[in-house]
């Protein structure tokens, strides 16, 4: 062979052996990636964020093993949008799921739509996704796109909520196949699906593991195991219920984590957890007790309550443990993020909202091509649309004829509105934020000119 071949040939195996050879745990180089959503988990539920009687040991752990965000947010105040935004790096109206999709909606996650386990999956990851999707209105059916349409090598979902709740569940589907009734509570019966499926994958690849939790979301069940430690503290039964469905949640999470350390796969896997938006109801009867940490608004609205969320993120070698981070960060992040860490080239043929957050997990800005913002359809009229410049956000109503103004970093429970006393800042925020709206209104489906009621039931 001759030398200038052979040192070519030398060069690019180089080159390829980062990405393909093994590493620990029998996985690539190239990082695992496991994405953690929680249902209707409020900013302040978890006890690593400063509730005072929650009761999550896992997740309070994993937030001393990397970073935690203080600002972390949803892209909008309800479910289903949210998680449209983390599957393509998009805002919801642009990508077509502007609202929570009802059962029979003919609104859903388009196939023209770029998703990341797609793109993950093109490039020799192995996906799967496990619990609720809630991204198409027929369900396993062939009128919408499926989870295995959008890039999941293995799914195991539930249109929406667990049914008829969390406990002994019988909607769920497995990869086409409606599975029948389980025995058991919704988020540890997912990761234990979501463990099978890891002991059973091709250890050679690197993979992209999703798990969305039912959990705190309604209607709420918890296992008396995880109502008891509340039971000095909590004479409420339905408190004791909420606050032992997040800690059945957190127990869930701490179950995955200890198989990826079982497996040898922590050192080579970022993990990220987070919700899809705020707490549900007013916080005050039912099961509905989800905390702000005392935020304005709650799920739906376009304060700070509705789409200030928790996110942790652990990444061995690359966040320093016990990081936080007071840099903004948003859901649509997440896309480009995992296609950066994955090696992926992010799509160039559309407009991606999102930015690589990666500097935030040292507390740098992230570069981002356009600023934060929210829309939420059935949010509360005074609050239709939002949008956050650097420590700024100006909340406009639902016809775009009255908007406040907001200092987050001094004022995150927005108490004071400082439009009157900052009239050229808000006139600069108000144009771009109408122009920001009319372009994302302009590129998405117009589903939402036909639902002029929230309805479509």
């Amino acid at each position: 062979m001759q030398p200038r071949i052979l040192l070519t040939l030398l060069v690019l195996a180089g080159l390829l052996l980062p990405h393909y050879a093994s590493a620990g745990g029998g996985t690539t180089s190239r990082p695992n990636i496991v994405l953690f959503l929680a249902d209707d988990l409020g900013w302040g539920d978890l006890a690593c964020y400063g509730h005072p009687v929650m009761r999550t040991p896992h997740l309070d752990r994993f937030a001393t093993e990397g970073v935690r965000f203080t600002q972390c947010y949803s892209a909008c105040g309800v479910c289903s949008p949210s998680r449209s935004a983390i599957l393509t790096g998009r805002t919801p109206y642009r990508n077509g799921v502007f609202r929570w999709i009802p059962e029979g909606s003919e609104v859903h996650l388009r196939t023209s739509e770029i998703t990341l386990p797609r793109l993950l999956r093109e490039h020799g990851y192995q996906t799967c996704h496990v619990g609720k999707w809630h991204l198409n209105g027929k369900f396993n059916s062939p009128d919408h796109p499926q989870p295995n349409d959008h890039g999941f090598d293995h799914w195991f979902a539930t249109q929406n909520n667990a049914g008829p709740s969390h406990k002994n569940p019988t909607n769920f589907v497995r990869n086409g196949q409606p599975v029948g009734p389980l025995t058991g509570f919704s988020a540890p019966l997912v990761v234990d699906e979501a463990i099978r499926w890891l002991r059973g994958r091709d250890t050679k690849r690197p993979f992209y593991l999703q798990v969305w939790t039912h959990e705190p979301h309604l209607p709420i069940e918890s296992a008396p195991q995880f109502m008891a430690p509340y039971a000095a503290q909590v004479q409420d039964p339905d408190t004791r219920q909420h606050h032992g469905n997040v800690t059945q949640m957190d127990h869930a999470f701490g179950t995955l984590m200890r198989t990826l350390d079982e497996m040898g796969l922590r050192e080579n896997t970022v993990v990220v957890f987070t919700a899809d938006n705020g707490p549900e109801g007013d916080g005050t009867k039912g099961r509905t007790r989800g905390s702000t940490g005392g935020l304005r608004g709650r799920k739906r609205a376009d304060y700070e309550g509705g789409i200030r969320v928790p996110g942790l993120i652990r990444w061995p070698g690359r966040v320093r443990p016990g990081t936080v981070s007071d840099v903004p960060v948003i859901g649509t992040d997440l896309f480009p993020t995992f296609c950066k860490i994955a090696g992926t080239t992010l799509p160039r043929d559309r407009v991606l909202d999102g930015g690589d957050l990666r500097p935030a997990l040292e507390g740098k800005a992230v570069q981002r091509p356009r600023p934060l913002y929210w829309r939420t359809h059935i949010s509360p009229p005074s609050n239709r649309v939002a949008m956050r410049q650097d420590d700024w956000k100006i909340v406009g109503n639902e016809d775009l004829s009255r908007f406040e103004l907001y200092n987050v970093k001094n004022d995150p429970r927005e108490t004071a509105d400082l439009s009157t006393r900052e009239p050229e800042r808000l006139e600069r925020m108000k144009a771009a934020l109408l122009k920001l709206d009319a372009e994302i209104k302009a590129e998405g489906p117009d589903w939402w000119k036909r639902d002029k009621d929230g309805g479509w039931k």
